[in-house]
């Protein structure tokens, strides 16, 4: 398991004062503030994160050390990430992105098929990207306890059931 979760990114620049349009991942995107400071992907840089306002698609937010537009437009696609141990504990059947990425996929037959490379999530709902064994292309499988009944964090497998001629 990751000790950093991705939990937002920094969408571009809001005005000239050195705000920022803040994109959360979070199940309460005003939480994303109270998680700080948040990190860069390399740890390298932080930042405390404050909220001022709803806008389309995010938040405009001050970042602490950011204090103009150029600075903003600087970070523009910046991930920030937040310990772990900051972040609240997930209920049995929730699960964060980044602790399914790597784990085996197994059908219901107990026939492995493949590794989860990444959850997508263009707004209808989270996928997950499978690397299938014997495809070029990986496979997109909506995450929905109907196509994904069986999340083990303890053996690292998931079992899948997908619908027909999915993996064919």
């Amino acid at each position: 398991m990751n000790d950093r979760i991705c939990v937002g990114a920094i969408a571009g620049s809001f005005g000239v004062r050195g705000e920022v349009r803040l994109k959360s991942f979070c199940a309460d995107p005003e939480a994303i503030a109270s998680y700080g400071p948040l990190s860069d992907e390399k740890g390298e840089t932080s930042w405390e994160v404050k909220l001022s306002r709803p806008v389309k698609t995010g938040f405009a937010a001050k970042l602490s050390g950011v204090a103009n537009k150029e600075a903003a437009d600087a970070l523009k696609g910046t991930r920030l990430y937040a310990p772990r141990e900051r972040l609240p504990d997930l209920p049995d059947d929730e699960f964060y992105h980044t602790d399914l990425i790597g784990l085996l996929v197994y059908d219901t037959g107990g026939v492995e098929v493949g590794r989860v490379k990444a959850v997508l999530n263009h707004g209808a709902g989270d996928l997950l990207e499978i690397t299938a064994k014997g495809h070029s292309e990986p496979v997109l499988l909506p995450f929905t306890l109907a196509t994904v009944p069986t999340v083990d964090m303890g053996t690292s497998r998931i079992v899948i059931d997908p619908p027909d001629g999915l993996f064919d």
